[in-house]
């Protein structure tokens, strides 16, 4: 079995290959994007914040001599903007749904579209946009990254946007399962249609900024900050790290359609391995009724915008 043999230092050469990363320009997301171009591949930093990803892309040519890197203007929050933001693009062998929002104020947010703003960012914008990367993607690879706390929420069909008892990181978890379920039942539909196009999920496990080494001028760790982070670092691990099963996810060859990675201990920290789907992961039901749902919200469907 592949997991024994994957080589997280030795990454397999991607050249001439073109991924888009969402939210590469900071935290798991800007090392998946430092990693897949040390790879070799032209990496797309997908962001809102031009500034931010000028300087995450200084920093993989500082550590990445000749990396390929480029900006992507891409507000996943704003439905509209998506359809002309993509028309910028040609081909793609894998695009990784990495960005995401946390809020911690306890007031509900909502986007100009009357979108509660987690829910929107994290899974209707990706949901949309993965429709609209549909005909520069066929053959390649949608990877979605969730969070382990999707494993312990509660879906509501009937209240996906937390309308009735709004609580932050309860409406977060609950963005990311359904983010994830998206991703599991994208990949059935995808073989239902004999699509060569796959999708796979992963999770980062936990990750600290403690624990994540510095890329000036955008994260920069103190000599206190790596002290304090260290007895965490026993069960938690750094965003370098936790980029790896996104990383794997992307690479990989021997990773299949409909497969979840994520790290190798507790699912918290480690080398990325292939877990079981399970529990509301393999919920068919409730992801056909995400689907649904979600297509409703965003007014389109990934799989009618095949070529």
């Amino acid at each position: 079995m592949r997991t024994q043999q994957w080589d997280v230092r030795r990454l397999p050469r991607a050249d001439g290959k073109n991924f888009l990363v969402t939210g590469g320009n900071a935290g798991i997301g800007y090392f998946v994007a430092e990693q897949l171009a040390g790879a070799g591949a032209t990496v797309i930093l997908g962001s809102r914040d031009t500034a931010k990803a000028e300087a995450a892309m200084a920093s993989i040519r500082s550590r990445v001599p000749g990396a390929r890197v480029r900006h992507l203007q891409l507000d996943l929050s704003d439905l509209a903007s998506l359809k002309s933001t993509v028309d910028e693009l040609d081909r793609l062998d894998a695009v990784v749904c990495n960005a995401g929002v946390l809020l911690e104020q306890p007031r509900r947010r909502e986007t100009r579209d009357g979108h509660e703003l987690m829910f929107a960012t994290n899974h209707l914008g990706h949901f949309a946009l993965i429709g609209r990367l549909a005909p520069v993607l066929s053959g390649g690879r949608v990877v979605t990254t969730g969070s382990f706390t999707a494993k312990s929420a509660r879906l509501d069909p009937g209240d996906l946007q937390s309308a009735r008892d709004y609580q932050p990181k309860d409406a977060y978890a609950r963005s990311k399962l359904a983010q994830m379920l998206f991703g599991f039942e994208l990949d059935r539909r995808l073989r239902a249609a004999g699509s060569t196009t796959s999708s796979v999920v992963n999770h980062p496990g936990g990750a600290l900024d403690s624990l994540t080494p510095s890329r000036p001028p955008f994260h920069v760790r103190t000599a206190g900050q790596r002290l304090r982070g260290l007895p965490a670092g026993i069960l938690l691990q750094g965003k370098e790290t936790a980029a790896w099963p996104a990383v794997r996810a992307v690479l990989d060859p021997a990773v299949q359609g409909g497969q979840l990675l994520g790290p190798r201990v507790f699912g918290l920290r480690g080398k990325p391995r292939i877990e079981p789907v399970q529990g509301l992961f393999a919920d068919t039901e409730l992801a056909d009724r995400v689907w649904a749902a979600s297509v409703d919200l965003t007014g389109v469907d990934p799989l009618e915008c095949r070529p």
